[in-house]
């Protein structure tokens, strides 16, 4: 069987559980297919939906979207962080209900990357549209990791890394899940792998 017709199969499944991966660098094209997944499982039931995160690169419009449409969804999203998240996809992560990450997930903030063809004419006009967007962006990951909007800027500016536990301390997660028993953890739904028994 194909490798394509093997992915198809996988995604089918994982959907039916009521999983959906962000998986690749955050464009148009995978921002419109887990937007629709996502709204699509809000339509068919309340239970709460997963959202597997693993996204490196992204751009700000894309961020943007994404986090508008896991905010208004009427079901809680739970985001499981796996590999590595930045940029745009820290702010996916950290409107999401439960946060939840790997222990060797890797977290670099810095801000998402920004595309647009502009008439000379418009430089200034897009230069201040854009510089609203990152501050709206930065504010609202601010609001949700509970730190200063200040703070998540310049972080951002510097492209901090941070591995899982420093993100849990820095607020973007409430679990640290992984296969032993010693999982560390913020109070709320436990979300990834049961201890071995």
């Amino acid at each position: 069987m194909p490798d394509n017709d093997w992915s198809q199969i996988l995604a089918r499944r994982l959907f039916e559980q009521r999983i959906v991966q962000l998986h690749g660098p955050m464009d148009d094209q995978l921002s419109m297919r887990v937007s629709a997944e996502l709204m699509t499982l809000d339509a068919e039931g309340d239970d709460a939906v997963t959202l597997r995160i693993d996204s490196g690169q992204g751009s700000l419009a894309v961020a943007l979207t994404l986090m508008d449409v896991v905010e208004l969804l009427g079901v809680p999203v739970r985001a499981l962080g796996m590999g590595q998240l930045g940029a745009a996809a820290i702010g996916v992560l950290a409107v999401c209900s439960h946060r939840a990450a790997l222990p060797s997930t890797r977290f670099t903030l810095r801000e998402p990357t920004t595309q647009a063809e502009v008439h000379a004419r418009n430089v200034a006009q897009w230069a201040e549209l854009h510089a609203g967007e990152r501050e709206r962006f930065c504010a609202r990951v601010a609001a949700a990791v509970g730190q200063p909007a200040s703070v998540v800027a310049a972080d951002m500016a510097s492209g901090r890394f941070l591995g899982a536990p420093e993100a849990m301390t820095y607020g973007l997660l409430d679990e640290v899940c992984g296969p032993e028993a010693e999982i560390h953890h913020m109070p709320g739904p436990p979300i990834g792998f049961r201890p071995r028994r």
